[in-house]
């Protein structure tokens, strides 16, 4: 009666995306059929030096290959697709690859950065548009429109033998967007008919009240820029807010501009959306950083990426001088057309002064609406919900204060307590007709994290490393020892990296090279054989404490001991 009970659930398994931003990545299980939704990564946090990106964690999956139907996407961001050529190898069998649904722009991206790891299988996406529908084993999935700030986004209504569940995807509200059609509320109210079992929504912007800015109030403004603007115009934005990106370039073609697209990532993205028609631009338009002080400055726009301080990307270029051909000048007009992400702040702030310090002047979010999110906020998350009327909820995509918000809203537009779950990755949550419940069993969860061609190998212990190393330095200790007698020769050798500077530590270095002397000669003086691995933790503990005594910091030790 039991097994039977447990048949008649559906499972849904937060891998990634519940209390965090990015890594969204969800399975829908019934009857042992599973159903992916995503596959996304999320940027490293500060305290993860040498890590580029964190992915999902599959161990879930690791058994069930020949159980999953397939994938479904919802768009083309990162931190919804970026995690694909780390793991679809590692959930495909050698016989099949998995069917995998994307929209046209989404499959685009997905195939585009596919280019990056030649030596995978070429990839097979089955393109769906906006009314799409499929099956897949027991999951007919169908697809719709939702306005987001990257085209062709689509949430999913997906019927279930259980019940209707829909998949909002990101998405916000907006009746006056720019090179987009309106939100259809039409499509949505027939949809909210059809008796909504469950419903899984954004919760990005959960916490902030009213509703989200209109693209077309963020264009008046940047037009506005474009106006007063007497020199160069050097716009920062991300390179896959292609709604914005199009914004640019047409004001730019209405103020007789000319375009240089700087930045590998937003030259790829724009080359492909053009060749599928999601933007529109004469070819002419755009000019090559080179070329640039071939025009005069009132008709050139300079558009790049680095509008979050990233080292690498081109506006820190520009402002640190280390651009080969722009530099920053007076007169030019900068304009930051994103929000900040939390924890960039500082950088943010520091190459902003440096821009001003070179005479230009800077525009951002703050001063004027020249950036929107592309998230509902809480009366746009409250019009969903009444829209859809469903029994049960369950907010999504989000740090678990904005998860909670959310389920806040719903318990205010009438859904009861007890059919309000907030879930965490890796909780295995069953629904039927009668409830939603978290089972005791768990899917792994924690941080899978990708440095370099590594997936994986970068776990706690390597990171803690690095962290060490990155707050308090190396210091190595070098010991040579005569084999015969046990005694230490000449003085042992220290290098210091991070810690402390050798020249002014003397007096430090002197008690420590005794300390390191009495340690091996104390261990290889009883006779008998001798055990180095001991000898090297004996010295790298208790050179750490005396360290640690005299600095009150705490390097990492690294003992080499060499017999002669």
């Amino acid at each position: 009666m039991a097994q039977q009970s447990k048949q008649s659930n559906l499972r849904i398994i937060p891998l990634g995306g519940l209390s965090e931003v990015g890594r969204n990545m969800t399975l829908l299980e019934w009857q042992k059929k599973i159903l992916i939704i995503d596959i996304g990564f999320r940027m490293p946090e500060e305290d993860m030096p040498g890590v580029d990106y964190i992915i999902p964690n599959i161990d879930y999956l690791k058994n069930k290959k020949e159980e999953i139907l397939g994938i479904v996407f919802t768009h083309g961001h990162y931190d919804h697709i970026g995690a694909v050529p780390y793991l679809l190898e590692k959930i495909s069998t050698p016989n099949r690859q998995l069917p995998m649904f994307a929209s046209p722009l989404t499959k685009g991206i997905i195939l585009k950065r596919q280019e990056d790891f030649p030596h995978q299988a070429k990839l097979k996406i089955n393109q769906v548009y906006d009314g799409s529908k499929i099956k897949l084993g027991p999951f007919f999935v169908e697809f719709f429109k939702q306005l987001h700030n990257i085209p062709d986004n689509l949430g999913l209504f997906i019927e279930t033998p259980l019940g209707n569940i829909l998949h909002t995807s990101d998405f916000k509200f907006d009746q006056n967007p720019v090179n987009d059609l309106p939100t259809n509320f039409e499509k949505l109210k027939e949809i909210g008919k059809r008796k909504i079992l469950l419903l899984m929504s954004d919760s990005t912007d959960a916490e902030e009240e009213g509703h989200s800015l209109s693209e077309k109030e963020i264009s008046e403004n940047l037009e506005k820029i474009f106006k007063i603007a007497p020199g160069r115009i050097i716009a920062a934005t991300f390179a896959s807010l292609l709604n914005r990106i199009q914004q640019i370039i047409s004001i730019s073609e209405k103020y007789g501009r000319k375009v240089c697209l700087e930045g590998y990532s937003i030259k790829t993205n724009v080359e492909m959306s053009r060749l599928l028609g999601y933007i529109k631009a004469k070819r002419e338009t755009f000019i090559k950083a080179k070329d640039v002080q071939n025009y005069p400055d009132s008709n050139v726009v300079i558009l790049g990426t680095g509008a979050q301080g990233e080292n690498e990307a081109v506006l820190m270029r520009i402002a640190t001088r280390g651009h080969r051909f722009l530099k920053i000048k007076k007169g030019d007009t900068v304009v930051f057309s994103s929000s900040v992400i939390p924890g960039n702040e500082r950088t943010v702030q520091i190459m902003k002064d440096e821009i001003m310090r070179q005479g230009a002047k800077v525009f951002h979010y703050k001063m004027m609406d020249i950036h929107a999110g592309g998230h509902a906020k809480s009366e746009e998350l409250k019009e969903m919900l009444k829209i859809m009327q469903p029994k049960f909820f369950m907010p999504i995509h989000g740090q678990y204060s904005m998860l909670v918000a959310h389920s806040q809203l719903a318990k205010e537009m009438g859904i009861e307590e007890k059919n309000v779950l907030v879930a965490e990755n890796g909780n295995v949550i069953n629904l039927n007709q009668k409830g939603i419940f978290i089972e005791k069993e768990k899917a792994l969860s924690n941080y899978v994290m990708i440095d370099g061609l590594g997936i994986g190998d970068v776990g706690q212990v390597v990171l803690r490393d690095r962290q060490m190393l990155a707050e308090d330095g190396m210091f190595v200790v070098v010991v040579i020892v005569d084999r015969q007698t046990g005694r230490v020769k000449g003085s042992p050798d220290i290098i210091s990296r991070g810690f402390v500077y050798l020249r002014e530590s003397k007096e430090l270095l002197r008690d420590t090279r005794k300390r390191v002397i009495g340690i091996v000669e104390r261990a290889t003086g009883t006779g008998g054989a001798v055990n180095w691995s001991y000898i090297k933790d004996e010295i790298r503990n208790k050179i750490g404490q005396f360290l640690f005594s005299r600095t009150q910091r705490r390097p990492m030790v690294l003992p080499v001991v060499i017999e002669v």
